[in-house]
């Protein structure tokens, strides 16, 4: 069936929307911070375990992990400050307990915090109301703001996510992101969402860790799709995301690609840097198409 819930549309038949300070190309930069709990089998490897075994502790891969939080995030933190650009910190609420110099990172260079789940892990479908909630309210308590965006860990949903996440007071999520270049607007039984767009194909994740590329290939790809926008920016903003992990980007041999990609775009004068909860604003002061909205 169609999707029951973002109905299609062509690009080439959506509404204009005026580029946000006249600069089409809106850029954003999603940090992922996750949390990998040390007593259990850590579900994203980087070697592989011999014999097919699963164990716990898993020292290698979960060091792995580790050195995002502790190496990876400085670096990474460190580029995007030097260049005033603003991120989107895709946070285990969990984390802020258990790693609090983290947080108090992206706290203090001013990023934008979006609910990312309490653990990485899958949310059990009858937990994720109070799963939901309690990550919701501990990122509010440590940042004093309400929580505007959700990507839920591993980009899952259940069929109930979207009426969960607007119920607890979500204004946007990015699982959806993949579908368009632009926002769009989300049914869901609580009342409207908008999906903020995200990546795959410019996803650190995908790139390097599913694929093996090499380090260079983020920003080599991210170029490639700019080339391949610049027709359409001409009538048309666009938004495209660039996806960060620190245990993946984080790593010495790709963050000075990083540094490369941003100051590329920087370079453009038709790029504008923007968080999740800034384009979504954008979005809905400059969409006038409310027939195209949900009620």
């Amino acid at each position: 069936m169609p999707n029951p819930r973002i109905p299609f549309q062509l690009a080439t038949r959506r509404q204009g929307l005026p580029a946000p300070d006249g600069k089409p190309l809106i850029v954003q930069i999603v940090v992922a911070l996750e949390l990998f709990a040390f007593d259990q089998p850590v579900p994203r490897k980087l070697l592989p375990n011999p014999h097919g075994a699963g164990p716990v502790p898993d020292i290698a891969n979960w060091s792995w992990i580790e050195y995002g939080l502790r190496c990876g995030l400085p670096r990474l933190a460190r580029i995007l400050n030097e260049r005033s650009i603003p991120a989107v910190a895709c946070i285990n609420s969990d984390l802020i307990d258990a790693y609090p110099e983290v947080a108090e990172v992206c706290l203090e260079a001013g990023w934008e915090f979006q609910g990312h789940g309490t653990q990485q892990k899958a949310i059990a479908e009858d937990e994720e109301q109070q799963v939901i909630g309690r990550a919701l309210e501990r990122i509010k308590a440590f940042t004093g703001k309400p929580v505007r965006g959700w990507i839920g860990p591993g980009i899952r949903e259940s069929p109930r996510t979207p009426e969960l996440l607007r119920s607890a007071g979500i204004d946007y999520v990015s699982d959806w992101g993949m579908i368009d270049d632009l926002p769009v607007w989300m049914r869901t039984d609580a009342g409207p969402l908008v999906v903020v767009p995200y990546t795959l194909e410019l996803n650190d994740t995908y790139i390097f860790h599913v694929a093996m590329h090499g380090p260079a290939e983020q920003d080599l790809r991210m170029r490639d799709m700019v080339a391949g926008l610049e027709p359409e920016l001409r009538k048309a903003p666009r938004v495209l995301t660039l996806s960060f992990h620190t245990y993946l980007m984080g790593q010495a041999h790709r963050a000075h690609h990083a540094a490369r990609a941003l100051d590329y775009l920087l370079a453009r004068d038709d790029t504008k840097f923007m968080s999740g909860a800034q384009i979504c604003d954008w979005f809905l002061e400059t969409d006038t198409a409310k027939a195209e909205r949900p009620t």
